[in-house]
This record gives structure tokens, C-alpha cells and sequence, in this order.
């Protein structure tokens, strides 16, 4: 009999020592609060957006002229200089032939109606700027060598480097701005393609036609911006609200069902801009609240709490 009373008397030690340790444990987990996260709200707008594709484009002056002599002899006189400014039929050059530099005057005063001089003046066939200069005063040149060479002012461009596979959308953009680095923006047309493709960069060439109303150097990179897409009265949402996983082909907004409860839902984004992004679904209420602040790395039905 006392046999069985201890044991009974263990079976109770047993189970009071299993109560006392399970108990507070379990509340401990009744009584640990759910976190609650700061949040920051906006509501869907309507906007106009457009999404554009920013390229280089490098300076370029497509026509040039060449000053060539036009006799043998010698450069008597030159009124040039590289970076100069000419007019169209400005005397560049004057050259005296060999023979008329030897006998100077002489045939004249023999017999002055021969009027005989060896001189000839070389003028600018058009006006530009010059960049070359190849023969200076007292050099000897024969006829048909080259003297300088002038740029024509009038035909500035840009010449553009188009990724093939974005081809379709220069159609959209007949007229385009050019940015410089200075800041100034000229206003450029389309003129033309060149027909034939980079074989490494697969880059087709069309050219900008620009006016001339500053004097620009070759070889100046500007940046030329073609509109890829626009939409009118699309819904929007800051950037900050739209959130992506690390493969970025899911998009999701974070949207309050209540004053304290934030529930996940799956968007399809469009396009986008510096400041915001296009939700092209589903379809949000004006009223309905997104996350703006705190989102970040939340679960659904997240516990928040909006801060002012």
C-alpha cells in the first residue's frame, strides 16, 4: 500500500513540476504585442507621363570647302588664320608667279600696255570658319595645292548614333532639342539617315540639323532626348510606393484595409519618370490609402500606424 501511494504521490510532483514550468511560457506569448510599423500615406492621382531614352550626339560640319592655288609661284600675301571668321568672296591669299617675282616691273616699263603683273587673288567661294591652314607667306605652291580649309557655318548638325532596335521611335520624333553642355538648348530636326549600320554597335547615324546661331565647335557631345511613350490621364503613385522584388518582374503596393492593417497587393507598373510611376492595375479609388513610408520589408497584413 505504500507502495502505491508513492507513486501516486510522484505522479502529482510530477505534474505540478510540468504546470509550473509551462505556464509561464505560455503566457509570455499570450502577452507579447504584435510590432507595429510607421507608416506614411498617399492617395492614386491622374498625370500625363512620357517615358524618354537620353542619347549622345557629337557636332559636325558636313560641308567644307577647300582654298587651292591657282597658279605656280610663290604666296605673297595671306589674310588667314585658323578659328577666323570669312565672308563669302574674301581675298585669302595672294600669289605672284616665279617669273614675275624675278623680273618684277620690268615688262611694263618696256611696254605698258601689256600691263603685265604674275598676281593672282584667291578668295573665299563661301563664308564659314577656317580650320586648316597648310601654307604661310613666302611659301611656293603649284596650282591645285591645298591652302586652307574652310568650314561652312550654315551646315552644323549633329550626327546621332540610334541603337537599331530603337529605330521606330525616331519616326516619332521629327523634331528633337539638343542640350550642350553649357546648358543652351537648340532646337534640331531630323534631316536625314545615313544607310548603313555600325557592325559592332549596331547603331544606325541620322543627322540633327541645328541652326547656326552660336559658333560651335566640332566634336561637341550634346544630349539628344526622344520621347519612347505617353500617356494621358494614367494613374500614378510615387516611386516610393511601388516596391519590386530583387528580379524586378513582380511590383506590389502596400494599401491600408483600415486605420492599422496593411495588405499586399500585386500591380502591373507602366511608365515612369524621376518622381513617379504608372499603375496600370488594378484600378485604385481616390480614397483608397497606399504606403509611401515604411513599406519596405513589411508582410502582409502588416500591423501600422499612420504618422502625420
Amino acid at each position: 500500500m505504500k507502495k502505491y501511494l508513492k507513486l501516486i504521490f510522484g505522479y502529482l510532483l510530477l505534474l505540478i513540476v510540468l504546470s509550473s514550468c509551462s505556464s509561464p511560457s505560455s503566457e509570455t506569448a499570450e502577452d507579447t504585442p504584435s510590432p507595429v510599423t510607421p507608416v506614411q500615406i498617399t492617395y492614386v492621382g491622374d498625370s500625363s507621363l512620357a517615358e524618354y531614352v537620353e542619347l549622345s550626339a557629337v557636332s559636325a560640319y558636313l560641308e567644307k570647302s577647300f582654298v587651292k592655288a591657282n597658279i605656280n609661284g610663290y604666296i605673297e600675301k595671306t589674310n588667314v588664320q585658323t578659328g577666323k571668321k570669312v565672308g563669302t568672296g574674301q581675298n585669302l591669299f595672294t600669289l605672284i608667279t616665279k617669273e614675275a617675282r624675278s623680273i618684277g616691273n620690268t615688262v611694263n616699263k618696256l611696254d605698258p600696255g601689256f600691263k603685265f603683273s604674275g598676281i593672282s587673288n584667291i578668295r573665299a567661294e563661301q563664308g564659314g570658319i577656317i580650320v586648316q591652314v597648310n601654307h604661310q607667306k613666302g611659301d611656293y605652291v603649284q596650282d591645285g595645292e591645298l591652302l586652307a580649309t574652310i568650314s561652312n557655318r550654315n551646315s552644323l548638325v549633329f550626327l546621332l548614333d540610334l541603337p537599331y532596335e530603337l529605330n521606330q521611335i525616331i519616326k516619332q520624333n521629327g523634331n528633337v532639342n539638343v542640350l550642350l553642355p553649357d546648358g543652351t538648348t537648340l532646337a534640331g530636326t531630323v534631316s536625314g539617315t545615313m544607310p548603313a549600320v555600325d557592325s559592332l554597335a549596331q547603331t544606325q547615324r541620322y543627322i540633327i540639323k541645328v541652326p547656326s546661331v552660336k559658333d560651335i565647335p566640332e566634336g561637341l557631345i550634346g544630349k539628344v532626348r526622344l520621347s519612347k511613350a505617353s500617356h494621358a490621364n494614367a494613374q500614378v503613385l510615387p516611386k516610393s510606393a511601388v516596391l519590386t522584388n530583387e528580379t524586378e518582374d513582380e511590383f506590389w503596393v502596400m494599401k491600408l484595409i483600415n486605420d492599422s492593417t496593411a495588405v499586399k497587393i500585386n500591380v502591373k507598373k507602366g511608365i515612369e519618370n524621376s518622381s513617379t510611376t504608372e499603375v496600370l492595375s488594378p484600378k485604385f479609388l481616390k480614397t483608397d490609402r497606399i504606403i509611401t513610408s515604411g513599406n519596405y520589408g513589411i508582410a502582409d497584413t502588416a500591423k501600422v500606424k499612420i504618422q502625420k
